[in-house]
């Protein structure tokens, strides 16, 4: 992807989240899951620390993490989105920056943090790689990255599905990575792997299908071309329907906790 796409990504992520941002904040699957307690269990964060949220969307990870800790920067590419989500989180702590930011240009000197988190967002990063250069560079020595994302999975088929599924509910979409992707960028940056934990993250369909799209044709192409996947591929995702309605289905989501040495 050259410099002209990186930034054609970007300006559609920012219109995409600019005017979806409140529909985040209300998210069900963003402001709970079972991700958020095992986050709050492996990162242990002391009073002490300086957190960075990247991608910080409804801040729901910075609600979580800011009663815990010194201070939270929470950051998002999205002029809007910080705006929902400081009104959001303004009732619960005056311990939290707000800062718009890029996640494969980050703004903060190195060696800042004590923690790094990213949660259900480097799916929209046209550069994953860069974004874990740049928390390995802000991340203090023993500093950690709590890393959870939806991934594809290896076989090629299931792969092509959920990412183009993902592409025509969502133009502000990149990629789901997969875990093999993740690691190999890992290896690269120099950041050693701590533990990690894959999990079937059950979606309901109507509420997903319709926080991105823009109009009732969008949300019948959708549609249309999962009527005509292949069954076993459907099987895989977990798609739930009744009478022809698709009800929910499962994505693959990656938690993984990650040491700067």
């Amino acid at each position: 992807m050259n410099d002209k796409n990186f930034n054609d990504v970007k300006a559609e992520v920012k219109q995409q989240f600019g005017k979806n941002a409140k529909k985040y904040v209300e998210s069900k699957s963003h402001s709970k899951g079972e991700d958020l307690q095992l986050l709050l269990e492996w990162t242990a964060p002391k009073e002490s620390w300086t957190v960075l949220d990247i991608a910080a969307g409804g801040g729901h990870v910075t609600k979580l993490l800011a009663p815990q800790v010194k201070e939270v920067y929470a950051t998002d590419l999205t002029v809007e989105m910080l705006k929902e989500a400081k009104q959001f989180l303004d009732v619960y702590a005056s311990n939290i920056h707000f800062i718009v930011a890029d996640a494969e240009n980050l703004p903060f000197l190195d060696e800042s943090f004590d923690l790094v988190t990213c949660r259900i967002a480097a799916h929209h990063f046209p550069d994953a790689k860069e974004f874990l250069k740049e928390s390995h560079r802000v991340l203090k020595p023993g500093g950690k990255l709590l890393l959870i994302d939806n991934i594809a999975p290896d076989e090629s088929n299931f792969d092509e599905f959920i990412n183009t599924l993902e592409r025509l509910r969502d133009s502000s979409h990149v990629r789901c990575y997969t875990r093999n992707e993740w690691e190999s960028w890992i290896d690269e940056t120099g950041l050693v792997l701590v533990k990690s934990k894959v999990r079937k993250k059950q979606m309901e369909y109507k509420s997903w299908v319709e926080r991105t799209t823009s109009s009732l044709e969008q949300i019948k192409k959708v549609a249309k071309y999962i009527d005509n996947t292949e069954v076993n591929v459907l099987d895989y995702f977990g798609f739930q329907l009744e009478e022809s309605e698709v009800l929910s289905f499962k994505l693959d989501e990656w938690m993984v906790l990650l040491e700067k040495k």
